[in-house]
């Protein structure tokens, strides 16, 4: 009996761990919106971003970035909208597309590096632009 509870309390402590897990890597980092884009908008870094947007964002946020998808996905941001664009830093864009949002699944693991983050970045704030 006591081997069964001994499983038991093992089996729920590790999963009290995942849990606390998952919440620590959802959540962005405290230093997120001081963050700095060392990546300068260039035609450059606005083409390798939209490529990746392209490959892994268009899907959920469309390819003119307006939040609107085939896939009845609620609560996309609209990226034309200046609200959206001025709410927050790069950091913050950085943080979120690195780590993830909500449903939105994080980035990092298929980015190659930063600069392909922060080239998303770019690019998502380029349709503010428009």
């Amino acid at each position: 009996m006591s081997r069964i509870l001994e499983s038991k309390q093992v089996a729920a402590i590790a999963l009290l761990l995942f849990v606390f897990a998952c919440i620590l890597g959802s959540q962005l980092p405290a230093n997120a919106q001081d963050k700095t884009n060392p990546v300068k908008p260039s035609s450059e870094s606005l083409a390798k971003g939209k490529k990746l947007y392209t490959i892994d964002c268009a899907m959920c946020h469309n390819q003119n970035g307006d939040g609107k998808n085939d896939m009845d996905i609620k609560n996309v941001p609209d990226f034309t909208n200046p609200d959206v664009q001025s709410k927050a830093t790069d950091g913050q864009w950085f943080g979120i597309i690195q780590k993830g949002k909500g449903d939105m699944p994080p980035e990092e693991p298929r980015a190659k590096s930063n600069d392909d983050l922060w080239n998303l970045v770019n690019y998502c704030r380029s349709f503010g632009k428009k």
